[in-house]
């Protein structure tokens, strides 16, 4: 039996998001221990507020502030937590409606077991010992069996305000080939470009599917493609990627390999950024111990004519 291929990959990325005045005010307020909920127009008190009515659509900023107390209306048990959630050991994600709210904020409650919690139980914020303006500002809810806290009267107007959080976004998942993308994988292993033809349509896939998608059958035939090709469009790199150890700018193409019925993408190195251009004729360079090429170059011929590439665009 084949050595079956498989792989750890992480997808991660942080995305940066503009705080509108109610957002802003909510982040502000929890890092001064402070909970804000909305009013809608027909009274209710949404927590967390929102910038614009579910029912109605209309803008709302009537800014309120609620009790850091109050009922948990469902619940499910995390036996397992995991990386970046708000707990290391286990804990139940709770909704919380807290006292003076009409709807129920998400969040973990510490407790000591899943025979400790149940709906309708009072619980309360805990809050975390630095606080920078962030859901995470509230560390966890705990129960409680206390009266309802005592609130402010705070107006929801505060100095310094937080215009802006960074959310890290992170997927850590297990890769395993199908027996098409094996083989694409094997033949790069020697140095080669290796897709399969549509025994209907005749097109090349590279990388390969295992099946056309324009056509709905199986491809099994294997076509060595390259390992020369051409440049279709490509784009100028101005900002460092994490991890990634190439200078800025440089230039990432998609290339139309010979024999291709589709261009696979590529960094494109050996001539400066601002010279690259579409139809430019590329071969690769791999480097020692490379399962695939570190980036293609020109290769001197002359370049492609639009009309042998532009269906490939």
């Amino acid at each position: 039996m084949p050595e079956v291929l498989k792989a750890p990959l992480v997808v991660e990325f942080p995305f940066t998001r503009s705080l509108g005045p109610v957002q802003s005010a909510f982040l502000t307020g929890l890092r001064e221990r402070v909970v804000l909920g909305v009013r809608t127009g027909d009274g209710r008190v949404l927590v967390p507020p929102v910038e614009y009515d579910p029912v109605t659509a209309e803008e709302i900023r009537d800014l309120v502030e609620v009790a850091p107390t109050g009922t948990v209306t469902t619940w499910a048990w995390n036996h397992e937590p995991r990386r970046g959630q708000p707990l290391e050991t286990p804990f139940a994600w709770v909704l919380v409606r807290l006292d003076g709210a009409d709807t129920a904020l998400l969040h973990a409650l510490d407790a000591p077991g899943p025979e400790a919690v149940r709906t309708g139980m009072r619980v309360r914020v805990r809050w975390a010992e630095e606080r920078s303006g962030a859901i995470t500002d509230i560390a966890c809810f705990e129960p409680y069996d206390g009266e309802t806290a005592e609130l402010q009267g705070h107006s929801g107007a505060f100095e310094d305000v937080v215009h802006g959080i960074v959310a890290h976004a992170r997927l850590d998942y297990t890769y395993s080939p199908g027996r098409a993308q094996a083989a694409y994988i094997g033949a790069l292993a020697g140095r080669r470009t290796c897709g399969e033809r549509c025994p209907s349509c005749r097109k090349v896939y590279v990388p390969p599917r295992g099946a056309c998608p324009t056509c709905g059958v199986a491809t099994t035939e294997q076509v060595e493609v390259g390992p020369r090709g051409t440049v279709t469009t490509f784009c100028i790199v101005n900002i460092k990627a994490k991890n990634l150890d190439i200078e800025v700018p440089y230039v990432y193409g998609h290339i139309a390999l010979d024999g291709a019925g589709l261009a696979l993408h590529g960094r494109i190195g050996g001539i400066p950024y601002d010279q690259v251009r579409m139809g430019l004729r590329v071969e690769p360079v791999w480097t020692e111990g490379a399962r695939y090429p570190d980036h293609y170059r020109p290769c001197g011929e002359p370049d492609a004519d639009y009309d042998t590439y532009k269906e490939l665009l």
